[in-house]
């Protein structure tokens, strides 16, 4: 499906009338974001060599913040307004631990930057609006349906995630917008929750602003945050039936490298009994930085066994932006 061939039906999207601020000026300043990643990229098999999403202008200069799975290793970046004007872009950085994205418009976009918002402020039931490039028709008026702590399988966690009800069905890099009109977070995934009565109800995860403005500066600056990066294992596990299961591994990663199967299950990591998915990373991030050793507890078939892992930086194994 291309970006002319959907639209949110019509009582879904904002109307104007509702709000206090300039709603079709706010929507312009989401953009289309389509990308182009070589076939050899590390994340080809995973994420696909072309990827399409939306992202938010949020500096006159043409910066555009997005989710960072839609420009990692990217070779080629369009970034395409509301009124179909097209321009190439560069990805300036991928920040792994809070998921952005920023790219930088190589051609001028004249599209009003989004103010940001206060992301603090924002309570369960507040209305908002999740847009994506090229308009109203792509919008949708939503609420806040929690605010909570995320645990994604590729070792992502965010201690305050954003959970939105109904969900946008195009939501990769789409701006959250408040009721004043200004960005409070970026569209990451689509998820279902049960009601506990045996149905299920899509709802979007959304990275909160607040987590890119105190790290914008270095990505500017340095492509990445001015720190040591964290150990990365390269295994992509699961919750199942209360057990943490190994159910992928990145190809030639460290967690393979190792020894680790999939179909694992992991026990410990260290001394530390592992029971769910978000405290297996934030155990394995406190080994250290990016290189250390962490020492893995794993049942295999009907026996348990200890394995070292050498972790390594998750940027290393990825290809660099080609400048322009």
């Amino acid at each position: 499906m291309t970006n002319e061939e959907w639209e949110i039906p019509l009582k879904l999207q904002p109307d104007p009338a509702n709000y206090s601020f300039d709603l079709e000026r706010a929507l312009s300043a989401v953009v289309n974001v389509k990308t182009y990643v070589p076939a050899d990229a590390f994340t080809a098999n995973t994420l696909g060599t072309e990827r399409a999403g939306s992202g938010v202008v949020i500096r006159d200069t043409g910066l555009v913040a997005t989710i960072g799975y839609l420009v990692t290793e990217a070779e080629t970046i369009w970034l395409t307004s509301f009124d179909g004007r097209a321009v190439a872009g560069h990805a300036l950085a991928y920040d792994q631990e809070s998921g952005f994205g920023l790219v930088q418009a190589l051609g001028k976009l004249d599209l009003p930057a989004m103010e940001i918002g206060d992301t603090d402020k924002l309570r369960a039931g507040d209305a908002v609006v999740f847009a994506a490039g090229g308009g109203r028709r792509h919008a949708i008026e939503t609420r806040i349906a929690a605010r909570q702590e995320f645990a994604g399988y590729w070792e992502y966690a965010l201690d305050d995630a954003i959970f939105t009800a109904p969900a946008h069905p195009f939501w990769g890099g789409g701006g959250l917008i408040s009721a004043e009109g200004k960005l409070v977070g970026i569209g990451s995934l689509i998820l279902q929750q049960g009601d506990g009565q045996g149905r299920r109800h899509d709802m979007n995860m959304v990275v909160p602003i607040s987590h890119l403005m105190p790290i914008l500066p270095d990505l500017l600056s340095y492509g990445r945050v001015n720190r040591p990066p964290r150990p990365w294992l390269g295994m992509y596990v699961t919750e199942s039936e209360e057990e943490i299961v190994v159910g992928g591994l990145a190809d030639g990663g460290p967690a393979e490298m190792a020894g680790v199967r999939t179909g694992d299950r992991i026990i410990a990591v260290g001394e530390d009994e592992i029971s769910d998915l978000g405290g297996l990373w934030r155990r394995v991030w406190a080994s250290g930085s990016a290189g250390a050793d962490v020492r893995l507890r794993l049942g295999r078939e009907t026996s348990t066994l200890a394995l070292t892992v050498r972790s390594a930086d998750r940027a290393s194994f990825l290809k660099s932006p080609r400048m322009h």
